[in-house]
């Protein structure tokens, strides 16, 4: 590729892909990180795509295979810690009754973006991959090396959870 193609490319693509690690990483260097990588990667390796659908999809499983490589290797006390800190601060925050008695109110797009973040780790990820990227469960098999049926109960387990943590405001 000449590098006008290359920086066609990166136009073309750099977003959905930033957005993709962003939602799997939740921090914005690491996924800026990733993008590029994924990026770097497809134009220095030769492949023999038809379509720019198979360009996309390989684009897209590529940021997300690396995106979930990079979180898996944080450490898990790191990991740990913050998520304590994050519920603690949760708890500590005074409950504000914004809706009148009978009418319960709805979350905000805000409000649930909030939540999944404070998820943990396999819960958020596979709530993102299955409704914001739209993957199915045999997808997600492929990319995180997981059963299924286990993806399955996770992805029960991680709504149960997101409605418990929205629960005031539903």
């Amino acid at each position: 590729m000449t590098r006008q193609e290359i920086t066609e490319f990166y136009q073309e693509h750099h977003r959905r892909l930033y957005n993709i690690s962003l939602r799997i990483l939740r921090d914005s260097d690491e996924a800026e990180e990733v993008m590029q990588d994924t990026i770097l990667k497809f134009v220095s390796t030769p492949g023999s795509f038809s379509s720019p659908e198979q360009v996309s999809a390989w684009l897209a499983r590529t940021c997300i295979r690396a995106s979930i490589d990079r979180l898996r290797r944080r450490e898990r006390r790191e990991a740990f810690l913050e998520e304590f800190a994050r519920e603690e601060a949760d708890r500590e925050e005074p409950c504000h009754p914004e809706q009148s008695e009978g009418s319960p109110a709805l979350p905000s797009v805000s409000e649930v973006k909030a939540a999944m973040e404070r998820l943990p780790e396999p819960y958020g990820l596979i709530l993102d991959l299955v409704l914001i990227e739209g993957l199915d469960y045999g997808e997600i098999a492929e990319l995180t090396g997981r059963k299924e049926t286990t993806l399955r109960s996770l992805y029960s387990r991680g709504r149960s959870k997101l409605v418990d943590m929205l629960n005031p405001k539903i």
